[in-house]
């Protein structure tokens, strides 16, 4: 069984470095219970009952903070709110994309009909916004760094895909793209800035990918 890649720990929270094909929270039925949320309150006795205060995919790598108190839940949970906590991720797109860097501005809701497909809505959809810059082009595929200034389920992979995108998905993202034999998606939160819930210090962690 996967042990957790532990990069900080302390008292309040603990920052992670989750793997792909793990679930970060519970999702329904027996068979979806294992996940990153219950390994770590499994590891720390006196952790709070659902330690999350954000997720990432299942098919997405990268850092993920976790409370291990009401308190630090509480204040975490305010942070990501009011959009105080900065991330960024790595991502390898199928394609080239000429462009060096730009913003994304496309409203997202969940298809009801195809769950967990999200769709682009301009009616009725929640605002998603991500800024994006290019490192590098090789082998007919673009390296990009996304920062999202949104939280919306699937936001960077429906970004990414969408023709009013960057109409070029994620490699490895089986809904939103193709998935070769064995791939996995190519997306990875390397980086993660924070307040700290207890001394209100800045936090910044940098977890780079291995592809």
């Amino acid at each position: 069984m996967y042990k957790p890649d532990i990069i900080y720990k302390d008292s309040s929270i603990v920052v992670v470095n989750k793997p792909e094909g793990l679930l970060s929270v519970p999702g329904k039925g027996a068979d979806k219970q294992d996940c990153l949320a219950n390994r770590i309150r499994d590891m720390h006795p006196g952790c709070i009952t659902q330690p999350a205060v954000h997720r990432l995919d299942m098919d997405t790598s990268g850092l993920m903070v976790f409370a291990l108190t009401k308190e630090a839940h509480r204040n975490l949970s305010i942070q990501f709110q009011d959009r105080k906590i900065k991330k960024q991720y790595i991502a390898i797109l199928d394609g080239i994309i000429n462009k060096e860097r730009g913003e994304i501005n496309l409203p997202l809701r969940v298809d009801v009909t195809n769950r967990p497909f999200q769709i682009y809505d301009p009616v009725h959809g929640r605002s998603g916004i991500t800024i994006w810059e290019k490192i590098e082009v090789k082998d007919n595929r673009t390296r990009v760094l996304f920062t999202p200034l949104t939280g919306r389920t699937h936001q960077l992979r429906v970004h990414a895909s969408h023709p009013m995108g960057l109409d070029c998905p994620i490699v490895g993202d089986r809904l939103y793209g193709h998935v070769n034999k064995g791939e996995r998606l190519l997306l990875h939160a390397n980086s993660l800035t924070f307040k700290h819930p207890d001394s209100n210090e800045e936090m910044h962690f940098v977890n780079n990918p291995l592809f």
